[in-house]
């Protein structure tokens, strides 16, 4: 049933409550910018923090290919001595991303404005994803590329000679093509001015300001205008990762629908651009709050705490929302089951060109375990019946997507009926110490023997 030839088939069982202080890995999204900003700064960059899963990892690999060094020392703080904007050398290998869409897309702008070749490519999943939304405008800063059809990976980027900035649009909301782009226009002369219709994470800009790059954000009637200033040198930087809000979805969201439980999870970002489904969750009536909050290497952040929330209610999510919770809706899903009445999600569309099509993959694991589905192009809707209505019993099939083995696994947790998934590895790119620290609060889940 799965794609890896080596599958690790994994069990969730009906829990007893959960409890515990939960320490969540560093921030996918900034720990990947911070390896990649750190790259093309002057000087070293000290990461504390960072997320040590297979993405990641990748991510600092590639950056050693490109000429940087990164080390992590005695103490886990990782080290990379950075290159300079336009001082990539050209890797002598393929340069391997695994099974990061984040990674390969943001790589790729980096050195897309630089006059140096390089091949990527990653697994199964990651190259069947479409790359053609960064490709396209790259290529208006004078970029070439040459890939399998519909834009896909194996693709070699021979990076712009004579790079031109850009004015752009982007025209979906999407965080990956404009930081993507914003990259680039660091090393092209003038200014590379972005269009955003609609506010997507705002890590990057962030962190390229702390890094002493000339940018300037504005909000207008459309949404918001992005001038970057090229040629901008980056200092090196002392970077705190916060804890991964993606990450901590999963146990907070255990928390909520197995009964009686109440958990801690400290350091987690509170960045409007990312907080969208504990705004969610709150409006469904979870019992959610924020302790300690404060702020960290420019991001706000709290300490969350959630409990056990036993009359959850479905919500229509507005489809603005989308681009601050896009790698919150699988489980938020799972949530939605377990809740009384319909919850409908719009403006969703980004979730079919995911690791996996996640809608699709949501959609016939919780059938399959009872729960009514609805789905269109660009929305989709769950209907629940409350807490542990959830039947269960099913395997599901995880399509090598991290974010769908854990929400089916945290699904097991409160149903009936003991719910397997097909593959449990993907796990480790975005979260290796999942398994042991939802263990460790309490959740009963079990390999099985194949």
């Amino acid at each position: 049933m799965s794609l890896n030839p080596n599958p690790i088939v994994m069990r969730a069982l009906s829990s007893k409550s959960l409890k515990g202080i939960v320490s969540i890995p560093g921030d996918k999204s900034i720990s990947h910018r911070s390896l990649i900003l750190g790259a093309l700064a002057i000087g070293q960059t000290k990461i504390t923090g960072l997320l040590e899963g297979q993405d990641v990892l990748d991510t600092a690999r590639a950056m050693v290919a490109f000429g940087a060094q990164v080390k992590k020392n005695e103490g886990g703080e990782w080290c990379v001595d950075g290159v300079g904007v336009g001082g990539f050398a050209e890797p002598s290998t393929v340069v391997d991303c695994g099974n990061s869409g984040t990674g390969v897309r943001l790589i790729i702008g980096a050195m897309a404005t630089t006059p140096i070749n390089a091949t990527f490519t990653g697994d199964h999943s990651l190259n069947s994803r479409p790359m053609e939304r960064v490709i396209d405008p790259l290529r208006k800063f004078g970029v070439a590329a040459f890939g399998r059809s519909k834009g896909r990976l194996p693709m070699t980027i021979v990076g712009a000679r004579s790079p031109i900035p850009i004015q752009y649009t982007v025209p979906v909301p999407s965080a990956q093509v404009k930081s993507a782009l914003l990259l680039a226009g660091l090393n092209a002369p003038g200014d590379t001015i972005l269009t955003e219709k609609e506010m997507t994470r705002d890590h990057t800009e962030r962190m390229l300001s702390s890094f002493g790059v000339d940018l300037k954000v504005e909000d207008i009637p459309n949404g918001r205008l992005i001038t970057l200033s090229g040629y901008s040198e980056l200092k090196s930087q002392n970077v705190r990762v916060p804890s991964d809000p993606s990450s901590a979805a999963f146990p907070i969201c255990a928390a909520v629908i197995v009964e009686g439980s109440e958990i801690i999870v400290p350091n987690i970002t509170l960045n409007e651009t990312r907080a969208g489904l504990y705004k969610t969750l709150i409006e469904m009536g979870a019992n959610l709050s924020f302790e300690n909050e404060r702020e960290e290497s420019g991001e706000p952040v709290a300490d969350i705490r959630a409990c056990f929330s036993p009359n959850l209610k479905g919500i229509e999510v507005p489809p603005e929302r989308a681009a601050s919770m896009i790698d919150e809706y699988p489980i938020l899903s799972v949530v939605a089951a377990n809740a009384s009445g319909k919850t409908t999600m719009k403006g969703v569309k980004e979730l079919r060109v995911k690791e996996s099509d996640r809608i699709d993959a949501m959609a016939k694991g919780l059938r399959a375990n009872g729960v009514s589905v609805e789905e269109g192009e660009d929305w989709w809707a769950v209907s629940g019946n409350g807490i542990g209505t959830v039947q269960g019993g099913s395997m599901c099939q995880t399509f090598l997507d991290h974010r769908i083995a854990m929400s089916f696994l945290i699904l097991g947790l409160s149903s009936q009926k003991t719910i397997e998934i097909d593959d449990c590895s993907p796990i480790k790119t975005s979260f290796p110490n999942f398994v042991d620290l939802m263990r460790d609060l309490g959740a009963n889940l079990e390999l099985r023997d194949l």
